[in-house]
């Protein structure tokens, strides 16, 4: 025969089911506060001012990215709207995680051919990259891509 169900040990199985919900919630705030970067810019007011101008400027462009990995070695290839090689004055790529900053490189890129290469070890998982570059006019370009490396 079990023991009856009294009060105490309703109280006991309230308090401990109340501390692992909370505890997990603690864990979890803890988790998100220390691995997500924060702000994606500095005054959002500001910053979308120009928003509308500088994303009918970029569609004008027809750029159209696609990153490539392989074997230890990025590749972007950057296409103007006729399918050519785009006309880059200058371009600058940071690679990392979507949810921590700890893996985030910035990353020296060689154009060859239309394509530009860097080379970094990712990791299997989920990364994501983004891409800051200039036409040759001073058109600016920006771009987050996501992309998955096979493991």
């Amino acid at each position: 025969m079990t023991a009856p169900l009294t009060g105490r040990k309703v109280l006991l199985i309230t308090v401990s089911a109340f501390g692992v919900i909370i505890g997990v919630n603690l864990l979890m705030a803890f988790k998100a506060i220390s691995t997500f970067p924060g702000l994606e810019v500095a005054n959002s007011y500001v910053a979308s001012q120009n928003f509308d101008s500088e994303r009918i400027a970029q569609e004008a462009l027809g750029w159209v990215v696609d990153p490539v990995y392989a074997d230890g070695l990025l590749r972007l290839i950057i296409r103007d709207a006729a399918g050519l090689p785009a006309e880059v004055r200058d371009i600058s790529v940071l690679v990392g995680r979507p949810t921590s900053v700890r893996d985030d490189k910035v990353l020296s890129l060689v154009e060859v051919a239309g394509a530009y290469s860097a080379a970094v070890e990712l990791a299997p998982g989920n990364w994501l990259l983004h891409l800051e570059a200039h036409a040759t006019d001073g058109t600016l370009f920006r771009q987050r891509l996501d992309f998955v490396v096979k493991g």
